[in-house]
């Protein structure tokens, strides 16, 4: 016998599906939920979401998601100048941010190098990063310790080394093949403390 829904609740469940991490029964519960909710939150909740897509953009330096065209970070007077830590996306700032000990710049690549997926250096935030160099004495490659975050790390290195800027890596405290968001305060604090040159 087979199940019956709806085609709204399916075409929801569908939507559900697309975000990261989220399989179709977890997205058929979330489009469920949604169905239950009195119609002016579910508006709302719509709302909220276009209204942060249309009014989150790019940070005009570093690239990591703000409402201005200088993110706070950038902004921020009393940050270090000459020293850029290099992330995949806008999370892995928000991960730093969190574990403190930090009071450099960032630059998002907003991707990784990934031949076999079609990501060239075209496709992310590399020239960007290298327009900045200008005053820059330290290049922190923060890239996920996968086989696409080290081969980006070491593209990028073999960049910016002939520029005469020091580059290093995270220390590895962190565990191979994981995320940055889901590394601990403590283990990312020590990574960026141990790091070492490329």
């Amino acid at each position: 016998m087979s199940e019956y829904v709806s085609v709204p609740l399916a075409l929801a469940a569908e939507q559900f599906a697309k975000l990261p991490g989220v399989g179709i029964k977890t997205a058929q519960r979330l489009a469920y939920y949604m169905l239950n909710l009195p119609e002016n939150e579910v508006k709302e909740f719509a709302d909220n979401l276009v209204k942060a897509r249309q009014s989150v953009r790019l940070c005009r330096c570093c690239q990591n998601f703000t409402e201005q065209e200088l993110c706070e970070i950038c902004s921020d007077e009393n940050r270090r100048k000459d020293q850029i830590c290099v992330v995949e996306s806008p999370k892995d700032v928000s991960a730093f941010e969190r574990a403190g000990g930090y009071d450099g710049l960032y630059h998002v690549l907003h991707g990784l190098l990934s031949p076999m997926d079609g990501v060239t250096a075209e496709d992310i935030k590399i020239k960007e990063l290298l327009a900045r160099l200008s005053d820059v004495k330290e290049v922190i490659m923060a890239t996920n310790p996968t086989v696409e975050g080290e081969a980006t790390a070491m593209y990028i290195g073999r960049l910016i080394k002939p520029m005469g800027i020091k580059v290093t890596r995270l220390a590895y405290g962190l565990p191979a093949g994981s995320a940055l968001e889901f590394a601990d305060d403590v283990t990312l604090a020590k990574a960026l403390e141990n790091r070492s040159e490329l």
